[in-house]
């Protein structure tokens, strides 16, 4: 039987080394998580289903990697739809990046006198990230949370792209993922998810644009298991979250004023006075829909996009003191 195995141990080694030897380029894949993993499951209780819309599958995915530049050791885990300008744009700085669909279609069907409690949406927020039980409102299994699926991801790519060294984001048993590599970011909820995992996992780095939100809950004042210098953030002051001081209540809750000022990016050059709260006063023609999602979507961010998302964690600004414009207490909305 070894012998009789052996030009096939042979075969499957050359093929390997010829597909780790093809030129570098920028690789990019999509599957559906429910062809990764048979245990992801459909939520339609929360409208969280993998039905197709417009000839495309929700339980879509997304990847990026580029080999032709140094790897930062460094996995974006992007929670929101896939963003290609700002992929490929982090894929060429050598960050690697997925897009995992989990189950994160809750909001809206949370009642409203359950809402406002202040005790809610985070919990909401943690169980879909972790799939563990933390909210009576919702059930939602380890398969279908944030962590289960980018896991599943990670592996299929590691098989699936050996050049991209996926590997690396893996523990030694590849039953886990490297938190302390990983960078989790988003936009809007996508980005208030980041920033409530990250009190719960530690990881290498929190990005969150556009919030966090998540107004009247008290999680962001948490102890957090990753620390408070590694959250960085970014919106536009015609943000309704900006507007209504949601961000702003969030940032300073959860200690971003300890390293460095407020800090528009019109008025600034890298590396922003090392600061953790950027923002920016670009023309929109007043329209906050537009300011909502502009910092991710315009290539005249790139210098703050790479500060984002590079930036030295341990080189920070000076305190600075509460914003008196901020109110802390917000109304419901």
């Amino acid at each position: 039987m070894k012998a009789k195995a052996w030009p096939y141990f042979l075969t499957t080694v050359f093929l390997f080394q010829a597909l780790e030897s093809q030129p570098a380029q920028r690789w990019e894949f999509s599957n559906r998580a429910s062809k990764i993993d048979p245990l992801a499951k459909e939520h339609p209780e929360i409208k969280f289903t993998f039905a197709e819309v417009k000839g495309k599958y929700q339980d879509l995915q997304h990847a990026i990697v580029d080999t032709r530049v140094a790897s930062r050791d460094r996995l974006v885990i992007w929670l929101m739809s896939y963003n290609g300008e700002l992929s490929k744009y982090l894929s060429s700085l050598g960050l690697h990046l997925i897009q995992p669909h989990y189950a994160n279609r809750w909001f809206s069907t949370i009642p409203k006198e359950t809402h406002d409690t202040g005790e809610c949406l985070g919990k909401i927020r943690l169980e879909a990230a972790t799939g563990e039980d933390h909210s009576p409102l919702v059930v939602i299994p380890k398969p279908d949370g944030l962590a289960a699926r980018s896991l599943k991801f990670v592996q299929w790519l590691a098989n699936e792209n050996p050049q991209g060294k996926w590997e690396r984001f893996l523990n030694e048993k590849q039953t886990d993922l490297r938190w302390d590599k990983v960078i989790l970011s988003g936009i809007s909820h996508g980005s208030t998810t980041s920033a409530r995992f990250a009190k719960h996992q530690k990881v290498a780095r929190v990005v969150a644009f556009s919030g966090p939100r998540d107004q009247l809950e008290s999680w962001q004042s948490l102890p957090s298991a990753t620390p408070s210098n590694r959250y960085f953030a970014f919106t536009h002051i015609l943000d309704k979250g900006w507007t209504a001081d949601h961000y702003c209540r969030s940032w300073q809750m959860l200690g971003l004023a300890k390293f460095g000022p407020l800090v528009n990016v019109e008025k600034a050059k890298f590396p922003f006075e090392n600061s953790r709260r950027l923002i920016t006063d670009f023309d929109v023609d007043g329209n906050a829909n537009k300011a909502h999602g502009i910092v991710v979507r315009d290539g005249r961010w790139k210098e703050v996009w790479k500060y984002l998302y590079t930036h030295p964690v341990d080189q920070v600004g000076k305190p600075s003191p509460p914003d008196p414009d901020c109110t802390m207490k917000i109304r419901p909305s």
